[in-house]
């Protein structure tokens, strides 16, 4: 199913970067939990640039990273040190409020649980942002977005009639409802199943040919990563390997070695 280009809504950041066509931009991150001999290093200088109109996918070993890098990168917490842009605009250094007006305006979420709110009708979750961004809601929008995603008709539906796939389809229409620079997703198919989960990476694909979003998807499954334009691979806070689109046999191969090679820096440091 093709997702069709919707018109974009002209933003002006004042301290937008010239000349500069990156989406997302991480330079020295480093994200330290507690201090001295307890300290845990979540990142360790990550530098990354990604552009707008691509599909990245981020994986690695349990305990490797991807979480915080998602966080920070997503401006829900805060780097140690370094700096994070988000379409040309420096996040590193705002104020809360202007971090919430941020996500709200500017960036989509799509996670794993769906995050749908149960009281509200499946409209009324996908026009959510608008609101909540002080936007007039618009709901021929989120009726094009719906059908867009399969659900055409479902807008006066509670969540709960709804299956696991359908909720991550209202969710995917969520994130797309304000055009945002990003849409970051946390394991947006762990909780389905193989069918479902491809059907709602093909929308996720479809929202970056058709429409030109940036998505970065945090996953550790090599057939949603399959369908990204490249993959990073963490390992112990740190960029470790990176591969261009390919296949989830070949994905799958590259976790393994690197997982294997962890395994044996941890007994060798034992």
């Amino acid at each position: 199913m093709a997702l069709r280009r919707a018109k974009r809504t002209h933003r002006t950041t004042a301290d937008a970067a010239p000349g500069h066509d990156w989406a997302v931009e991480l330079r020295a991150v480093r994200r330290q939990y507690g201090r001295g001999a307890t300290a845990v290093h979540a990142l360790r200088g990550i530098d990354l640039t990604l552009p707008r109109g691509s599909f990245t996918a981020v994986m690695g070993p349990s305990g490797s990273g991807k979480s915080t890098f998602l966080q920070c990168a997503a401006g829900l917490d805060r780097p140690t040190d370094g700096s994070v842009r988000l379409g040309g605009t420096e996040i590193t250094g705002m104020s809360e409020n202007k971090l919430t007006e941020l996500r709200r305006s500017r960036l989509g979420f799509v996670f794993q649980a769906f995050n749908l709110l149960p009281s509200l009708t499946v409209e009324q979750n996908v026009l959510l942002p608008m609101r909540l961004a002080g936007e007039r809601p618009d709901r021929r929008r989120a009726a094009q977005l719906l059908a867009q995603v399969g659900l055409d008709g479902k807008g006066a539906r509670r969540p709960g009639e709804l299956s696991g796939g359908q909720q991550q389809r209202v969710a995917i229409a969520r994130a797309l409802v304000t055009s945002p620079d990003v849409i970051f997703a946390d394991e947006p198919t762990g909780a389905l199943d193989t069918t479902t989960a491809a059907e709602v990476l093909a929308l996720l694909r479809g929202a970056v040919d058709g429409l030109g979003a940036t998505v970065v998807m945090v996953t550790h499954d090599p057939a949603a990563a399959a369908h990204a334009d490249q993959v990073l691979f963490l390992a112990d806070g740190a960029l470790a390997d990176a591969l261009p689109a390919t296949s989830a046999a070949r994905i799958a191969a590259r976790m393994t070695a690197l997982t294997a090679r962890r395994g044996y820096a941890e007994a060798a440091a034992a």
